[in-house]
């Protein structure tokens, strides 16, 4: 499920510019007893435009992005942070949580329902047709051959792949360890801070008390699901150098992952232009 979001829509991301807001002064003209006339005008009326600019600067501050300071002192467009239930109207993004935003720990059988949420949307049986069909257009398996038997066999073997993916690093692991699978958004500072802090979320993860702790779920569940693979895949398939390179495989995908979940916000503001 990971990879389907692997996109390298990130690189659009660059920082936007923050234009200034200069006061236009007021125009002085007429003859010096208006002016000295504009200058004894009643408290009432003065208390009224000064009302009357508050307000202004008021709708303005709204409709201008807030910048927010990183820890480098440079200051960057803060839209929020705000997650949606998905990505491109399309991709599943059940287990992103917007930034700033404390939620409590999971139940065993919320994580198993967010497991099977991510393993049963219908993107996931599109996504698992594409790649079973661009593995037998590359002869990825010669023994599961080709026509539409091959291509069924192409099909569940990817389907399971990834459901035990979910289920793994979603539900089972983190149940057993005490972890919050979902992923909190920074969404906060520069470009290169908020990229290292989705890398550093693939080992790194919140813990149900709260805490942070070493990412068991991702790490070890990947692992756990390469070595699945070892049961239905043709024995060339197979072996330790196999499932190390089917986990570095997750692994990668994991990361990019997180990237695009942490950037999502960010696309939406300035891609797709939604508030």
């Amino acid at each position: 499920m990971s990879s389907k979001i692997a996109l390298v829509l990130f690189l659009f991301l660059s920082p936007a510019l923050a234009w200034p807001q200069t006061a236009v002064p007021d125009k002085q003209s007429g003859p010096a007893h208006e002016q000295q006339t504009q200058q004894t005008e009643s408290p009432d009326n003065s208390a009224s435009q000064l009302d009357t600019s508050t307000e202004s600067e008021s709708r303005t501050a709204v409709a201008t992005p807030q910048l927010v300071p990183d820890r480098a002192g440079q200051k960057t467009e803060d839209f929020g942070g705000k997650q949606t239930q998905r990505m491109f109207w399309i991709v599943p993004n059940f287990a992103a949580v917007s930034a700033d935003t404390q939620l409590p720990p999971l139940s065993v059988r919320e994580k198993f329902v967010l497991a099977t949420k991510d393993s049963v949307d219908y993107s996931s049986f599109v996504w698992t047709g594409l790649l079973a069909y661009q593995s037998m257009a590359l002869n990825s398996d010669p023994a599961l051959g080709h026509g539409l038997a091959g291509y069924t066999r192409y099909y569940w073997r990817a389907f399971a792949d990834q459901a035990s993916g979910s289920f793994f690093t979603e539900a089972i692991v983190p149940a057993m360890t005490h972890e919050d699978p979902r992923y909190y958004t920074l969404g906060h500072g520069n470009f290169w801070r908020r990229t290292t802090y989705a890398l550093s979320r693939v080992v790194l993860t919140k813990t149900d008390s709260g805490g942070l702790g070493f990412n068991f779920s991702e790490v070890v569940g990947n692992g756990m699901e390469a070595g699945l693979s070892n049961l239905y895949y043709p024995s060339q398939e197979r072996g330790f150098r196999k499932t190390a390179e089917n986990w570095g495989t997750q692994i990668e995908a994991a990361c990019l992952n997180n990237i695009i979940r942490e950037f999502w916000p960010d696309i939406r503001h300035k891609l797709l232009r939604q508030k």
